[in-house]
């Protein structure tokens, strides 16, 4: 007789939750994205780096509006979760923090990740990739997470081996970009791994 493999996290667990909010140092919090954050939305689209690592469109105010709606959706649907990276002190978002491609059956997802000129150069983007790596994997349950990009963006390769995504592979021609296909860099982690010291 087969045994069937249950599910690594049960249909319904992250439902049942609204999405958290999370403190981070400096001043800084992941929060779901408000309705009121459609221009930072319409300038990452702007935004020749972001535009350059990152498949952002150009949007108007209106469909930011309605891209934002959506995430909120997504995350009841349990198919993404994605937050605003924002500063405490005037509650502005100044980048993107978000898990994709959820495969919470076979306990998997993928770590995505922008920052606008005011978010970058104080370690943001590593900060949100700990914690919310440690919310999937610690409090959600999932099994493994990959965080991918160009080989041609050291920045993003230092924040994935600082969150402790261990380098596995290059992925030959794997991502169009708007100059052409990038080979890209696979990081990932496991449920396990240790995390960085004081994280």
């Amino acid at each position: 007789m087969i045994t069937p493999i249950p599910p690594v996290v049960p249909a319904g667990r992250m439902a049942q939750h609204q999405q958290p909010t999370f403190v981070l140092p400096g001043g800084r919090e992941l929060r779901p994205w408000r309705e009121t954050d459609a221009d930072v939305l319409v300038a990452s689209g702007l935004d020749p780096d972001i535009v350059q690592w990152n498949r952002v469109e150009q949007l108007s105010p209106a469909a930011a509006r309605g891209k934002i709606a959506d995430w909120g959706r997504r995350w009841t649907e349990e198919a993404a979760a994605i937050w605003a990276i924002s500063r405490r002190d005037d509650d502005r978002a100044v980048g993107l923090m978000g898990i994709g491609d959820f495969d919470l059956r076979g306990g998997s997802a993928e770590i995505l990740y922008w920052l606008l000129p005011a978010g970058r150069g104080e370690g943001a983007a590593l900060d949100a990739t700990v914690r919310v790596s440690r919310w999937a994997l610690e409090e959600l349950g999932l099994h493994r997470l990959r965080l991918t990009h160009s080989v041609g963006n050291p920045a993003s390769c230092r924040v994935a081996q600082r969150a402790g995504f261990a380098l596995e592979s290059t992925m030959r021609s794997a991502l169009l970009h708007a100059d052409g296909w990038h080979d890209e860099h696979l990081h990932a982690r496991v449920a396990g791994d240790p995390w960085p010291a004081g994280s």
